[in-house]
């Protein structure tokens, strides 16, 4: 069974469908894209649900009726929880963090043994915490964090470090490690500021190792995106583009094997999310992926922990190139180079949909179907991948 189509394509080629000029059929925009007429017509259709023009059961409905199943089942997993809990509670080990629960019930009238009876807990555990709730350890911490708010009071560009000094001078001796975690949790810092770059970042360390580099007999390193089959090497980029409602972002991954844009997505913040999306897309639309390397550069969005999670998720390798370092990300510059020039220098762009309708087009139809790459041997990347797989 095929996997389905990411959900990003299929509105976007909903969009495509339905700004389509005169004279063009759907069946001919299902060309284009590499799906089904009827599969077209169906999204289509279900579109219209989802506004309210069709009848039947939208989207949204579809997915709330899921998440209640699922919500459902959530709830009969906590009561079991509940219940295996109320029977642990009950135990000699009772942890402390449930008897200032049964004095706020008693001061407002509700006596002990019915707080402890509905909560399974046993009254003298409580009577004995009641005698002495403050322990010789949280007493001692109270008096050091209470030195160092002290001395924070008094000298606020002090740091954790002099803090701790003034507090040892005050009788209260701990550790540098003990003054960082109470001047931490309770937000207490210098009040000057670290020294910060030109224009306050600076590139953030490599979560990968840069697996396109070589180097040859003089020690010199260069690039080298070559690739055997599909799904061995992608490489993948971020750019941006002004419109009138404000800019717009592009992220996608391309097969070195086949020059194909295997997934991309288009959003309007720059954020983690938008990577991971178009990673997902790829992995979507091509099925097994297991040990592609993904090359990227060092874009807080690839560094992200989210990017990573979904690589690992997928069980494929990354890579990085260097900082400033165009020639290391070559393949994918050269893509975008080609959609700076034939979409988004075509002239001024009013609204993000009009633009984005676009990209899609030019992607999907032009770059994909339509433009020959003599380093495919004359032929297009659907052509290449058909004949050589």
């Amino acid at each position: 069974m095929p996997k389905p189509y990411p959900q990003e394509f299929r509105d976007d080629v909903v969009r495509v469908a339905r700004s389509r000029e005169p004279g063009v059929t759907i069946e001919q925009i299902a060309t284009d894209f590499g799906v089904h007429p009827m599969t077209l017509q169906k999204w289509l259709r279900q579109c219209d649900i989802d506004e309210g023009g069709t009848p039947g059961q939208s989207r949204a409905e579809t997915v709330e009726i899921r998440e209640l199943r699922k919500r459902n089942r959530l709830l009969e997993q906590e009561n079991e929880v509940l219940r295996r809990a109320a029977a642990y509670l009950s135990q000699a080990n009772l942890p402390k963090r449930l008897y200032p629960l049964v004095k706020e019930l008693a001061d407002a009238g509700i006596p002990v043994s019915v707080t402890c009876r509905v909560l399974k807990l046993s009254r003298q555990p409580y009577y004995r915490w009641l005698a002495g709730p403050v322990t010789d350890a949280d007493l001692a911490a109270a008096y050091r964090a209470d030195a160092l708010f002290n001395a924070h009071r008094d000298d606020p560009e002090f740091g954790y470090r002099f803090l701790a000094d003034e507090a040892r001078g005050a009788g209260h001796t701990m550790s540098e490690r003990t003054a960082w975690r109470l001047c931490s949790d309770n937000g207490w810092w210098s009040a000057f500021g670290k020294k910060r770059g030109k224009n306050g970042r600076k590139p953030g360390p490599p979560v990968h190792e840069d697996r396109c580099a070589v180097t040859d007999e003089l020690g010199r390193t260069r690039h080298e995106f070559t690739a055997q089959a599909a799904n061995e090497l992608w490489v993948g980029d971020i750019t941006e583009h002004w419109t009138g409602e404000g800019r717009l972002y592009v992220c996608a991954f391309k097969d070195v094997y086949s020059n194909r844009i295997v997934g991309y997505s288009i959003d309007s913040p720059m954020l983690s999310r938008i990577a991971v999306t178009a990673l997902n897309n790829a992995v979507a639309r091509r099925g097994d992926v297991t040990g592609c390397v993904v090359h990227t550069d060092r874009g807080s969005q690839f560094r992200s922990r989210k990017f990573v999670h979904a690589l690992n998720h997928h069980s494929m390798v990354g890579s990085m190139g260097r900082v400033g370092a165009a020639g290391d990300n070559a393949a994918m510059e050269s893509f975008f180079a080609l959609l700076q020039k034939n979409v988004l220098n075509r002239g001024p762009w009013a609204t993000r949909h009009d633009l984005r309708i676009a990209i899609v087009t030019w992607i999907e139809r032009t770059y994909h179907r339509r433009r020959r790459q003599a380093a495919l041997g004359r032929l297009t990347p659907i052509e290449y991948e058909t004949i050589m797989t």
